[in-house]
């Protein structure tokens, strides 16, 4: 079995997949948002190495209010593609246990890596940050392209999607932008759900004790009628 570096757990988790949901919070990523809340995630060897085995015995402690409530396994990071090949075998794993498995991803990963992956996923969480390509790479420092040929991919195979879209004032609350988004997303029969987030700066914080520049702190929560507008465009059709 694979050795892994995992930031942290969350055994109770609500709002990364349906039911009760045991949360993998795996080190590294590649992208560098600038409204990200978890920056202590970005560095993949600050935290303790684990084996797959190790967290498959720990996790079927929780089996019982897993499986009533309808819950599972989700894996998040960071971006769990930079550990890729401890990613695999986990998603493996937890199959095998007969664990409902949720892979929270931006979709930055080479397409062949990630349909290993997606063998051993019965749900995605997506993050678009933007439809624009010039928005997308200043939040993020990396290009659109990969996650939008994840999402293909994420078709081909079946997949069920849930789309997360953070909707940042000044960044990404373009209507032109978020219709863009909505018209790109519609003919994809994969995708059962786009969930419209908020910003927020509850992650501040880690920025300041990681003594890394925070560049969104003068930067306000979208109002109530802006994120209903953005809810309103992006429901599915």
């Amino acid at each position: 079995m694979k050795q892994g570096y995992v930031h942290s757990i969350d055994t109770g988790g609500m709002v990364d997949g349906p039911g009760i949901r045991y949360v993998i919070f795996l080190a590294g990523c590649s992208l560098r948002c600038k409204y990200c809340h978890n920056p202590d995630t970005w560095k993949i060897n600050r935290d303790k190495e684990t084996s797959v085995q190790e967290l498959i015995t720990d996790i079927k402690k929780y089996r019982s209010y897993l499986k009533f409530s309808g819950g599972g396994v989700t894996i998040t990071g960071g971006e769990p593609f930079v550990q890729s090949g401890f990613l695999i075998e986990l998603l493996k794993a937890c199959k095998e246990e007969g664990f409902h498995t949720v892979l929270d991803t931006a979709g930055h990963a080479p397409l062949h890596i990630a349909e290993l992956a997606l063998r051993h996923t019965d749900l995605i969480l997506l993050d678009i940050k933007s439809i624009d390509h010039d928005t997308y790479k200043d939040l993020t420092g990396m290009p659109l392209d990969r996650a939008l040929k994840f999402l293909g991919l994420s078709e081909e195979l079946k997949i069920p999607v849930w789309i997360r879209f953070v909707l940042v004032p000044g960044y990404t609350d373009n209507f032109d932008d978020i219709q863009k988004l909505s018209d790109y997303l519609q003919p994809f029969t994969n995708v059962q759900k786009i969930e419209v987030l908020p910003f927020h700066k509850m992650g501040e914080y880690k920025w300041k004790d990681l003594d890394i520049p925070y560049e969104l702190g003068d930067v306000e929560p979208p109002s109530k009628e802006v994120l209903e507008r953005a809810k309103a465009i992006l429901e599915i059709k």
